[in-house]
């Protein structure tokens, strides 16, 4: 009865200790998680508010409830809206699809003993740290159509029939400033899949190797089995800053030409500052809101069921 007792009471202290601890730390929370909820729950909250309303932003004239109207809206009237989330879909998928795979081969080949490794992954990563707005300003300089360093080049070594207005045509458009994310934002999974890469138990390797694998199997079988909770994080990074990618659009093209480079992000900041439909931008918002929720809530889930 005594040794029941104590096995019992042990773990009463452990969680009495432990609850102790978080009313503790509270006091020492309350500043961050007051910011947390005035700057970034409080506006989400009233944005999901203001798509049931119509409002023109301006303090004088009321906000009118109109329920779902700005939903009907956007789904039956609004075609830029369509063109919107066609184009921030095809920038998830070639996110995912290029600069992620391209930032793990770099860091597969920079974790390797090679002369100057450190160098090139500065040089790599230092566009990441560049703003977004001074990104686009160099890329627009770029892709200048008559004093750009791609069509002078083109010109230069006889591929003149190749120039072209790369920001200046809808159908390269929106690629062309797609290219230029992959070159601010490689280095940044290139030093999280480095950071996974470190944690690779060398032991493991060594005996793979020692067994007669080569280096394709030695990556199939503990280099990507160990790099899953890294590449958990760099996709769900990757799908957040591919539906929110807003400053680069601005930069290079204000969505345009004719609207070919529009995205969700960018459509709802002009339906309410532009257009002063904040009911309308609000909405776009909403819906972004709930996309991202739909593609990362999902593999979130898969990746830790994966884990168990």
């Amino acid at each position: 009865m005594a040794t029941a007792d104590v096995s019992t009471l042990a773990p009463r202290k452990a969680r009495a200790r432990s609850e102790h601890r978080v009313l503790r730390s509270l006091p020492y929370l309350a500043p961050a998680v007051l910011l947390y909820g005035i700057f970034l729950i409080y506006p989400m909250l009233d944005s999901v508010r203001l798509s049931f309303f119509s409002w023109s932003g301006y303090a004088a004239d009321p906000q009118e409830f109109v329920g779902l109207k700005n939903y009907r809206y956007l789904l039956t009237q609004d075609t830029v809206f369509w063109t919107a989330l066609k184009n921030s879909m095809i920038w998830v998928v070639l996110s995912i699809a290029i600069p992620m795979v391209l930032s793990l081969l770099m860091a597969l080949a920079l974790n390797q003993r090679i002369w100057g490794r450190n160098v090139f992954r500065s040089i790599f990563y230092i566009p990441s740290v560049f703003a977004s707005i001074t990104v686009a300003a160099i890329w627009r300089w770029i892709y200048n159509p008559t004093l750009g360093v791609i069509n002078q080049v083109l010109d230069a070594i006889g591929l003149g029939s190749f120039t072209h207005e790369w920001l200046g045509d809808p159908k390269t458009a929106l690629y062309s400033i797609f290219i230029a994310s992959i070159w601010q934002g490689v280095g940044f999974n290139l030093v999280l899949f480095l950071a996974g890469l470190q944690a690779v138990p060398a032991e493991l390797v060594d005996a793979a190797k020692v067994d007669g694998a080569g280096r394709w199997q030695v990556f199939r079988n503990v280099t990507w089995p160990a790099l899953r909770p890294t590449t958990t994080v760099v996709i769900i990074l990757t799908i957040i800053n591919s539906l929110k990618v807003y400053d680069l659009v601005v930069g290079m093209t204000g969505g345009g030409p004719a609207q070919s480079s529009q995205v969700l992000a960018l459509w709802s900041y002009q339906q309410s500052f532009s257009n002063h439909n904040f009911g309308a931008g609000g909405a776009v918002a909403t819906v972004l809101l709930i996309l991202s929720l739909c593609l990362v809530v999902p593999y979130l889930a898969w990746s830790m069921k994966g884990d168990d």
